[in-house]
């Protein structure tokens, strides 16, 4: 089994390979769900970590239906990122009716060999579970990462399970979203997929002394500006240590 660590900052790639994970998702902006992160930050985590990387090619938040000039960004940065050293691509492309995008999708992966190939929650977002797996096992996908069409694994789990039976051995099902040390267990005995994705983070305070705390940089909806989010290797050990 596998544990795939998603997150955005080097420190937590350091912290993930601490904390004994197998593999990394390396992204931008976890709070519009990961965006694609700069080439420089990947880069120096490449340098700094021999740990397993995939990498996010996203290139904006909102939803999956990709102008012609996003998709050419996409297609440029899966470029950029399989020549810096990544081991795999993340991504996922539908088209307005939420059907998987087959035409973008094989340039894509087209594109990201010898890179290994992730298609990524926008699956959720598709009106048919069965239908896209075999889309995805069509186009020779690798893995997807989904919580079964739900917003949480808990509450997908009779899908997991489905799709987690009916791939078999042609594409790696990999549950992700709502992953705790306190479901882990349950989620192994209940869906028994190869591999899991788990968000584990905690949080350390600013080093800035001054806090103008009247004066934020996001929008109404935002994150605290003097507390820092990142991977907590603790909780990554405590996910590993209850691999069966």
């Amino acid at each position: 089994m596998k544990i795939e660590i998603c997150l955005e900052s080097i420190e937590s790639v350091l912290a993930a390979e601490a904390g004994g994970a197998d593999r990394v998702e390396f992204c931008a902006d976890l709070f519009e769900g990961g965006t694609t992160p700069s080439l420089g930050a990947f880069k120096t985590a490449r340098k700094h970590s021999k740990i397993a990387m995939n990498v996010m090619i996203r290139p904006r938040g909102g939803d999956f239906c990709y102008s012609d000039l996003e998709f050419e960004a996409m297609k440029e940065d899966v470029r950029l990122f399989r020549e810096a050293g990544a081991d795999g691509i993340v991504f996922g492309i539908l088209t307005p009716d939420g059907e998987i995008d087959v035409q973008r999708s094989k340039e894509i992966i087209a594109l990201a060999r010898p890179c290994s190939v992730t298609f990524h929650r926008a699956f959720d977002m598709t009106p048919n579970a069965s239908r896209s797996l075999e889309t995805l096992i069509d186009l020779g996908v690798d893995r997807l990462l989904t919580s079964g069409l739900e917003a949480t694994v808990i509450e997908g789990l009779e899908t997991l399970k489905m799709l987690v039976r009916q791939a078999g051995d042609r594409i790696i099902v990999m549950p992700g979203c709502g992953i705790t040390e306190r479901n882990f267990a349950y989620l192994q005995q209940q869906v028994g997929a190869k591999e899991y994705h788990v968000f584990v983070p905690g949080t350390y305070e600013s080093k800035m002394t001054y806090r103008p705390e009247h004066i934020y940089m996001g929008g109404m909806l935002r994150q605290a500006e003097f507390s820092i989010s990142h991977t907590d290797a603790g909780r990554v050990g405590a996910i590993v240590g209850a691999k069966r």
